[in-house]
């Protein structure tokens, strides 16, 4: 006898938005690639751009559906090393490195396992219970941050324009400086329990505008403005985090 065949099971289509952003910002990362090889950096750093708000998003949506899965989890992961490691290290190989020694490889394969380990050490520290301060820190610089910043010596040549191009060299020190900070165990600032009054609403709109068209209409200046005030923020949340510990120890 043959066993009868299990009715098919419907899945609305709003369940998959989630993975399907997963899958849209890796496109966005992997065509990055395939500009830069052909020296469009203008439009690497946008896909690269592009690939960090849809991260943003994948995981929030997936939330608010309740259709988070293990599945999902791991397309982001890996989806979030092409995107955040790969993309942005061969970015700046071809701007940089290209006719240079192989010091600059080095430093492209410094920067990726860096970021490799730290989304590593970030999934095997979500499946243990949570630090008090996890909602108001990192631990180590997040990958889509880290690739903001490993950019930054492209973002100041291009607002620079005519600018002659950074020694490699130079280049090379603060991609392995991006990857240092990535698998540190420095306290680096999140969002995510960020909260704000309901009647200052609007303003945040506003200024999310504001962000936007700046970003549109002073690209590079706007991205060098977004870098250094992370940075700050960066030495900020390191001076508070030392001060709460020395508190302690006393």
């Amino acid at each position: 006898m043959t066993e009868p065949k299990r009715p098919r099971s419907e899945l609305p289509l709003v369940q998959l938005l989630p993975n399907l952003l997963t899958v849209t910002a890796l496109c966005a990362g992997l065509t990055a690639i395939r500009f830069a090889a052909q020296g469009r950096f203008g439009f690497a750093i946008g896909l690269i751009l592009l690939a960090a708000v849809l991260d943003g998003l994948d995981g929030r949506l997936a939330r608010m559906l309740k259709q988070e899965s293990q599945i999902g989890a791991e397309l982001d992961s890996l989806g979030d090393f092409v995107n955040f490691g790969v993309a942005p290290a061969l970015t700046l190989y071809f701007w940089a490195f290209q006719g240079w020694s192989s010091a600059g490889w080095i430093a492209v394969l410094i920067y990726a396992v860096c970021c490799v380990m730290r989304l590593a050490r970030f999934n095997v520290d979500s499946r243990v219970p949570h630090d008090p301060t996890a909602k108001t820190h990192f631990v180590g610089v997040p990958s889509p941050a880290g690739a903001m910043l490993v950019m930054l010596p492209m973002y100041v040549v291009f607002m620079l324009d005519g600018m002659p191009h950074l020694p490699p060299s130079l280049v090379a020190i603060w991609m392995v400086a991006i990857g240092a900070l990535m698998i540190s165990r420095v306290p680096t600032p999140s969002f995510k329990g960020t909260t704000f009054y309901a009647d200052t609403a609007s303003y945040i709109v506003l200024g999310f505008v504001a962000l936007v068209a700046a970003l549109l209409t002073y690209t590079w200046t706007t991205l060098v403005v977004l870098d250094v005030a992370y940075l700050a923020a960066l030495g900020f949340a390191v001076r508070q985090y030392r001060v709460g510990r020395s508190g302690e120890e006393e």
